[in-house]
């Protein structure tokens, strides 16, 4: 159970579920995922560098952490889980951000992602203590800096991030510092 995924129909239905390893091929079932965007205190993003062990972009950089839900789980607790799991830590303050987020994707060694992947906000609570199957490197990052890197090298970052990051950015959620403080 800890290894199933939650399997979709085209409209976002559960239908059924697979074990995880299964799902990222060259033939992958719409399935249900998350990515969840870390803040401090002062309104930095973290953005994490994937372990280069991961199977699916390694050594890129995304956003704070992203998983599967398991079949029966909440999202909430889901994403709690995977901040304890890669991240070391415990987040607070979570809240949807793009809750119709859905994208599709095909890394350099064929590996397919199909995910309707609600994309989630959270403060972190306490210290960091990333695991280094999961995370290569970290760093906190003024929304409008990390954007900026966004549109200069694409390919240094994970898909979905650079998607998220263009309606994040388009529904004003990362505005600049010096604009959330006036």
């Amino acid at each position: 159970m800890h290894d199933e995924v939650v399997l979709l129909a085209p409209d976002g239905q559960p239908v059924g579920t697979a074990p995880r390893g299964t799902v990222h091929g060259s033939r992958t079932p719409l399935h249900l995922a998350f990515s969840c965007h870390v803040t401090d205190e002062r309104g930095r993003l973290l953005v994490t560098r994937r372990a280069l062990g991961k199977r699916s972009w390694p050594g890129v950089w995304t956003n704070a952490f992203c998983g599967h839900p398991l079949p029966g789980e909440t999202l909430p607790d889901a994403v709690a889980r995977r901040a304890r799991d890669e991240l070391g830590a415990e987040v607070t303050d979570l809240h949807p951000w793009l809750p119709d987020f859905r994208y599709e994707a095909v890394d350099a060694h064929g590996v397919h992602e199909n995910e309707v992947c609600p994309v989630w906000g959270a403060r972190l609570q306490g210290d960091l203590d990333p695991h280094p199957d999961e995370v290569a490197d970290h760093r906190w990052v003024e929304p409008a800096d990390l954007a900026r890197a966004l549109d200069a090298t694409p390919w240094a970052f994970s898909p979905w991030l650079v998607l998220q990051a263009r309606e994040l950015t388009a529904a004003g959620r990362w505005a600049p510092a010096e604009a959330r403080t006036a």
